[in-house]
């Protein structure tokens, strides 16, 4: 039999992989997205751009779907906790997924300039703002937020847009672009191909530039965000690891291997992910107010019958999900191209 302690950390691991699956499915997504309207110099290069996420990106959200599920089974008072305390945030952030798919639904229904850049800037204009929302919400958690006695949040959305989260959320949206730019280089070829290379590098010194600020000044606004890696010192490889992957990145787009590149950007996504997850253990949502008033993994979780009943469940389902995802890419691997069917 698996100890209640050990279901637990299985369920947190596990949140962790449905929030790195959907990061970095999402993540290129709403990277092409960000880049939608500066890439494409014309309809059908703004055509192919939407059609290179054309067939994944409603599969690519059932990750999130699936993590927040999963959040509100295993661990119920974090799930009501960070969506009362999220609530105008959360509320933005379905606008904007909904509006993101609407843009790709609706911009070729009508062939006219106005409607199709109406639905270009909105796509992007949402792409944009959801990858913020999602650095700024990780930001918050990492800091800490205002939490009073039962799990009460007592701040504001105001107090939310502290500028550290908003770095974060800037943090965040860089590397959404740069995951997308080096995406839409496999997918594209030609002039299109030629335009989105020539934006790699640009994004990244962006990218890079932030990382190292938003790194020191985490020492300065969450340093018990380094409680576990002194705790448990071989957890220091993650760092190291996350530093070697975002190095890598302009050494194999200079070697000419893209798909090594895009592979690479996916590791520095994974690596942020469990740099997230060691800062905050073992909590998941710690208070500024009163360490006491934190939500940790051991107060917010379920009984052990119920986390038993969705590991059974899990070890179904996680499969199916996993099958899917890779059959699907498969299908639709290669070059994009424009049929009559396209967007």
């Amino acid at each position: 039999m698996i100890s209640y302690d050990t279901l637990t950390l299985i369920w947190f691991l596990l949140l962790g992989i449905l929030i790195c699956g959907y990061a970095i499915l999402d993540g290129f997504d709403l990277g092409v997205g960000i880049l939608h309207l500066f890439v494409a110099r014309d309809d059908t290069q703004r055509r192919l751009v939407m059609n290179s996420i054309g067939p994944l990106w409603d599969g690519n959200e059932v990750w999130l779907v699936t993590f927040g599920g999963a959040l509100f089974a295993a661990f119920p008072v974090a799930y009501a906790t960070v969506f009362s305390s999220f609530y105008e945030a959360f509320h933005l952030l379905l606008l904007c997924l909904i509006g993101r798919a609407v843009s790709l639904e609706f911009r070729s229904k009508v062939y006219s300039p106005r409607w199709r850049k109406l639905w270009d800037f909105s796509f992007f204009l949402s792409s944009l703002t959801a990858a913020l929302l999602l650095g700024v919400a990780a930001g918050n958690i990492l800091r800490g937020m205002q939490l009073g006695p039962n799990h009460h949040y007592e701040g504001s959305l105001l107090s939310q847009l502290h500028w550290y989260p908003l770095l974060v959320g800037g943090l965040t949206v860089t590397l959404f672009a740069l995951h997308g730019a080096i995406y839409l280089y496999l997918k594209t070829e030609a002039d299109l191909q030629s335009q989105v290379r020539r934006l790699i590098m640009p994004l990244f010194y962006c990218f890079a530039g932030l990382y190292v600020i938003v790194t020191a000044l985490t020492w300065q606004q969450a340093p018990h965000a380094l409680d576990s890696l002194q705790q448990f010192p071989w957890l220091w490889v993650v760092p190291v690891l996350n530093v070697l992957a975002v190095m890598n990145i302009p050494r194999a787009m200079h070697l000419g291997r893209p798909g090594y590149a895009f592979f690479t950007s996916t590791m520095v996504i994974v690596a942020f992910a469990c740099l997230f997850s060691v800062a905050i253990f073992p909590n998941l949502m710690r208070s500024t107010i009163d360490p006491a008033y934190s939500i940790t993994l051991e107060t917010a979780r379920s009984s052990k019958l119920c986390l038993e009943i969705m590991l059974a469940f899990a070890v179904i389902g996680m499969p199916c999900v996993i099958s899917y995802t890779v059959v699907v890419y498969w299908i639709f691997h290669g070059k994009v191209k424009l049929d009559a069917s396209s967007y």
